[in-house]
């Protein structure tokens, strides 16, 4: 079993007089400097000069500067700006600015774990990962509500890592919800892992194909759009509020019976052993090492992909039906 913490475990005065710089502003980043800033922490947020999110952190209240400024002022530093851009500012400005006695965190530890950033061995390095996209984290906690969060230490140089850790934990309004104990490898593996084979590519991969198969038989697209797309937020959302069981019991027999007797001949032992191998992929440092080339490259593959599936039947299909209903306008 894990270990988990809570509010009466952390304390949130070993922030008091330190500074706390929040590197990125985007749905992470304005989440954990507006949390923290209204838990009454000092919160610095470093930017590019040419940051669009300049003039909304300033709006917010939030003082703001380059990321080499902010990691000079700041005991803490938190980077929470997208994996693939982690190493080049780590290097170029986090590394030479950093204090030698500061701590670094991330909210993911896939640049730690693959060795894309090497921190000196002055620094303490951890993580906290909150378990929400940052815009339900900020929502819940003017609501009163944390997020629960991962936490994990990956060098401990002033003995009191831990100790620091879970004080940010707690202003960003965590271990009010719970804060998991876990590593950095344990937490990259098994995020891009759950992202690969179901949260993104598998879900949206049994939705696609699904629905050309209906298509393909002769079947409406939009039938086969809401019975293969549509209603799946249904069906998750009561997965979410109650497990399996839950929605089992909330939808029809008729519909049970075919989960237990067709979900397998779907997602059989040959679909396993394919997540086996997407799961060795990520262990053995294959599936980072061809993201990292990916982006050194231009991205040509990334951007393909992205606009193949943009140009996707379902994509139009889905445009024209939810604009029927209008309390499904996206952000």
């Amino acid at each position: 079993m894990v270990s988990v913490y809570y509010d009466k475990d952390a304390d949130l005065s070993l922030l008091g007089g330190k500074t706390i710089g929040i590197i990125g502003y985007g749905s992470q980043g304005h989440a954990h400097a507006l949390n923290l800033k209204d838990n009454g922490q000092r919160v610095m947020v470093g930017l590019q000069p040419e940051s669009s999110s300049r003039d909304r952190a300033r709006e917010a209240g939030l003082e703001v500067a380059n990321v080499d400024e902010v990691t000079r002022q700041c005991d803490v530093v938190m980077v929470l700006i997208p994996d693939h851009l982690q190493a080049a500012v780590y290097r170029e400005q986090i590394e030479p600015n950093i204090r030698p006695d500061a701590t670094l965190m991330f909210a993911h530890g896939f640049c730690i774990h693959y060795r894309q950033v090497v921190p000196s061995p002055s620094l303490d390095v951890s993580m906290v990962a909150p378990k929400a996209p940052g815009h339900r984290m900020r929502e819940l906690f003017t609501e009163g509500i944390g997020v629960p969060s991962l936490l994990a230490i990956h060098q401990d140089a002033s003995g009191h890592c831990k100790d620091m850790t879970l004080a940010y934990a707690k202003g960003i309004g965590s271990t009010g919800s719970g804060v998991l104990e876990t590593t950095f490898k344990n937490e990259t593996e098994t995020d891009l892992f759950g992202e690969q084979t179901v949260l993104c590519g598998g879900v949206t991969s049994l939705i696609r194909t699904a629905f050309e198969t209906l298509v393909e038989a002769g079947y409406p697209p939009e039938l086969a759009y809401f019975e293969c797309l549509h209603e799946m937020k249904l069906i998750v959302d009561l997965i979410f509020q109650g497990g399996f069981k839950y929605m089992r019991y909330s939808v029809s027999d008729t519909a049970e019976y075919g989960d237990y007797t067709r979900g397998g001949n779907v997602i059989d032992e040959h679909v396993r052993d394919n997540m086996r191998r997407v799961l060795a992929d990520i262990q053995d440092g294959s599936f980072a090492r061809e993201w990292i080339a990916e982006n050194d490259e231009g991205r040509r593959r990334f951007l393909q992909d992205r606009q193949m599936a943009n140009d996707h039947q379902i994509e139009d299909i889905g445009k024209a039906l939810r604009g029927m209903m209008p309390w499904m306008d996206p952000k």
